[in-house]
């Protein structure tokens, strides 16, 4: 199941938070498989290295808006003296280009794709622990990535199974994107109704 909020809510957002969303939507490209895969067959392999460049840097700049998303909530509820939850441990940026050059030695595309998944698993996981900390009374759901069963196909079918293990990662990211579009609203929501109640109780 994707990160989601444990239910959706309306409401209008605050100039910094839409801001905040509309750079995400313009950070958080999607990758097409399928269209990655087949221009990877016409053009003998060429195409991968796009399409890798896309997914990691793509996972740097996701990564990073959730950095300063956190720095949102976390003024935010100072400014209302509300308790502010631990800051979550940031992974660090991988080097997109360092990295998409060393898929032409094959073995790489196995890390790489395992470093993905491993990463958005601690992402999501951490995530969901600071939302909880911070807004408690909602609960926030990540999604599960079994690794371990990735890794077996690949290892059972010679490595021809990484494909079936890249085609996952790309859907678990462009899931996680459209979710975290959702997340970002229950967020901005739960903010202005923290603010509201510390209006109510000052007065």
């Amino acid at each position: 199941m994707a990160l989601q909020p444990c239910k959706q809510l309306n409401g209008k957002f605050d100039a910094k938070m839409e801001n905040s969303i509309q750079n995400k939507v313009y950070a958080d490209k999607k990758i097409w498989f399928s269209m990655w895969f087949l221009g990877a067959i016409v053009t003998f392999g060429v195409a991968f290295f796009p399409m890798f460049y896309r997914l990691i840097e793509g996972r740097n700049k996701h990564f990073q808006h959730e950095t300063e998303l956190e720095k949102q909530v976390t003024e935010s509820l100072k400014s209302q003296g509300k308790k502010v939850p631990a800051t979550s441990e940031h992974l660090t940026k991988m080097n997109s280009k360092a990295w998409t050059a060393s898929i032409i030695l094959v073995v790489p595309v196995f890390v790489i794709v395992y470093l993905l998944s491993r990463d958005l698993l601690v992402h999501e996981r951490n995530q969901d622990v600071f939302l909880a900390s911070a807004f408690p009374e909602r609960m926030f759901m990540p999604q599960t990535i079994p690794i371990k069963t990735y890794a077996v196909i690949s290892i059972i079918t010679l490595g021809v199974g990484v494909v079936y293990w890249l085609y996952k990662v790309v859907n678990l990211y462009n899931a996680h994107y459209k979710a975290e579009l959702q997340v970002d609203k229950e967020v901005n929501k739960l903010m202005e109704e923290e603010k509201t109640d510390g209006h109510m109780q000052g007065t």
